[in-house]
This record gives C-alpha cells, sequence and structure tokens, in this order.
C-alpha cells in the first residue's frame, strides 16, 4: 500500500505526526509513505523507517516571487515528481488551504479531517474521505486517530512511538557529560527570563554538569553568549543543521526547553526533558513522549495563548520579569525537576 502525506510544516507539527506513520506500519506491514514537505525540513520525515520518497516543496519562498521564471520552473518540476505515482490515498494531515493545493495535484483518494475539525474548515471540502478528529485531544492523539480512520485500523493506546532510531544519531557521539539548554524560541512571551537561564546554567556548573547552548538566529547567540559569560562551564554551539542539533540532543543526559520545535526532536529521541510552559498549552501541543515533564507556569492569566504579553500587575508593584507568569517558575524549581530525570 502507498499513502502520500502532504504535511509541509512546522518542525513540531512533523514530529508530531511520525507515531501515526509507526502505527500504520504496525497495522499494516507492507505500507509506505512519501512525505511532501518545506525545503527546510526534509530531513524530518527521512528519519522514519516507513518513508520512503520525501518530496520537497517550497511554498514558502515561491509565494514571494510567485511569477519569476524561476518559480515557476520548480513548481513545475515539483508537480511532475508528485504525479508520477499513483496513491492508494493521499492524507493531508495539515488541513490548510495551501496544503489542499498540494493534495488536489496529487493523484490518489484525497483523505483529511471534516469540516468540524479541520484547522481552516474550507480545506474539508475538497477531500473525499472526512474524519472527525477531537480538536481537544493532544496533536499527537490527533494525528494518530486520523491515520487509523482513513487506513482502517484501531487506534493503539501505546505510547507514542516516533519511530526515530537514536543509536544512528549517536555513531559518532563522545562521552561527555552535558546538558543541552533550549532557550530560543518565537514568540516573544514563550521566553523563558535570561537571567534565570543564568542561574539555572551556574546550577549545573555545580552540579558536575557541561551546559551545550545552541542557537539559530544572531539574537539567540547573543543570548547564548551572556548565559556562557555568566558561568563556568557553557558552551556556545557553533550554528547547526537539523541533523547536527539532533545529534547534539540525542546525546544529551537531559534537556531543558522553552516550548519550541527542538523540544518536541527531543521527545521524539527519547531524551529526558523538562519544558517550560507559560503563555502556551502542553495540553495540546505540549512535548510527548517517555520522560518528559512540563512544567507550567501558575498564573491567573495563564495560559494566554498569546504572543504578547498584557499583564500589567497592580499600579504599585509591577512585575520585574517580562512575562510575569515566569516568576511562577524559577531556576531552582526547575532544577529540581530536572534532577528528578537525572
Amino acid at each position: 500500500m502507498k499513502v502520500l502525506i502532504v504535511k509541509t510544516s512546522s518542525m513540531g507539527d512533523l514530529i508530531h505526526t511520525l507515531p501515526a506513520l509507526t502505527d500504520a506500519g504496525n497495522a499494516i506491514p507492507s505500507i509506505t509513505f512519501d512525505w511532501v514537505v518545506e525545503e527546510n525540513f526534509v530531513e524530518i520525515p527521512k528519519w522514519h523507517p516507513r518513508v520512503d520518497k520525501v518530496i520537497p516543496v517550497a511554498l514558502r519562498r515561491w509565494r514571494k516571487n510567485l511569477f519569476s521564471s524561476k518559480t515557476i520552473s520548480e513548481i513545475r518540476a515539483f508537480t511532475h515528481v508528485l504525479r508520477e505515482t499513483q496513491y492508494d490515498l493521499v492524507i493531508d494531515a495539515q488541513a490548510l488551504m495551501k496544503s489542499v493545493l498540494v493534495t488536489c495535484m496529487a493523484r490518489g483518494v484525497r483523505c483529511g479531517p471534516d469540516w468540524k475539525s479541520a484547522r481552516e474548515h474550507l480545506a474539508s471540502i475538497f477531500y473525499q474521505r472526512k474524519f472527525a478528529v477531537d480538536k481537544k485531544q493532544h496533536a499527537v492523539t490527533r494525528m494518530r486517530r486520523l491515520f487509523s480512520l482513513a487506513l482502517g485500523y484501531e487506534l493503539p493506546s501505546s505510547v507514542a512511538d516516533y519511530g526515530i532510531d537514536r543509536k544512528k544519531l549517536l555513531a559518532d557521539a563522545s562521552a561527555e557529560n552535558y546538558l543541552v539548554f533550549l532557550h530560543g524560541t518565537t514568540w516573544p512571551t514563550k521566553h523563558w527570563p535570561e537571567e534565570y537561564w543564568h542561574q539555572l546554567t551556574r546550577i549545573a556548573n555545580q552540579k558536575g554538569f557541561l551546559v551545550k547552548l545552541p542557537w539559530g538566529t544572531p539574537a539567540e547567540k547573543d543570548r547564548a553568549e551572556r548565559i556562557a559569560a555568566s558561568c563556568e562551564r557553557a558552551e556556545v554551539l557553533p550554528r547547526l543543521g537539523l541533523v547536527g542539533m539532533a545529534k547534539v540532543l540525542a546525546g544529551a543526559q537531559a534537556i531543558v526547553a522553552v516550548d519550541t520545535g527542538l523540544g518536541h526532536l527531543a521527545a521524539a529521541l527519547n531524551v529526558p526533558t523538562v519544558s517550560l510552559y507559560g503563555p502556551t498549552n502542553p495540553v495540546l501541543t505540549g512535548a510527548l513522549g517517555q520522560s518528559q515533564l512540563h512544567l507550567s507556569a501558575k498564573f491567573p492569566c495563564a495560559p494566554c495563548l498569546s504572543r504578547e504579553c498584557t499583564y500589567r500587575g497592580s499600579s504599585d508593584q509591577p512585575s520585574p520579569l517580562y512575562p510575569p507568569c515566569f516568576a511562577t517558575l524559577p531556576p531552582e524549581v526547575v532544577w529540581t525537576a530536572l534532577e528528578s530525570l537525572l
């Protein structure tokens, strides 16, 4: 059985889909998947043994110069590759209008969430088979449910298995005893206060651990360098690609992460991880896997699900932290949680 998955981004969403492939492979031994994914994330589907071919797409880049000759040429080449295979099913696991465009271009029976379940309701109009998938479930569970309905097997009750062979990533790993602190994220409100990172790194040093600090943007690099300068043993990593970052995470004793895609990768690799949540809700999108601890801010307006904090505190005692909800998750609390995993 040959199935095409259309799920182009983002990192966390792609990782959330991997356990569904493991379920399908256990239920249907002959099944293989091709996967359409944004060009920046092509490595993620390759990590799963059930994925045969990864088809890169560049929707984010193409829409910036939609009518240029280069874009038109690339779209034609992508369409040719996409349509050269007749699929038994085409599963739109993203359920957005942009993913529907790709789904409708492919050859095969189109499947996806129904009107109430789709992230963008109009997307469901274009599916030939539609399935109800409860939005109140965790993203991993939703994907597992969608695939089980589309492919006709009973949803397993087992713990999610991402199917990644961690041993391959550890082939060149050293025996160094280190932690990784994933301090970078997107929303301003998801950032744990920088001074807390300084304090947590010093605690880790006192306990005998080296701390490795990755970064992906100039601002994150500057923060990593400030954290490293405030303690005795911290290493600012070079800028790494997805595979290089996966190797660093796979070799760590444990990880502390804010709400970021790399935190989901840590969970998929079964590395003990403490994830910190202020404005977001781990019940729906938290890192899911073995040895994962979620620490959520205990604050009147948390989780607010907002990119910008509107809390101002009392007029005579404004909060010294941004966002103030993270005052309920100081470094000592985070380290105690981390020690329970170590």
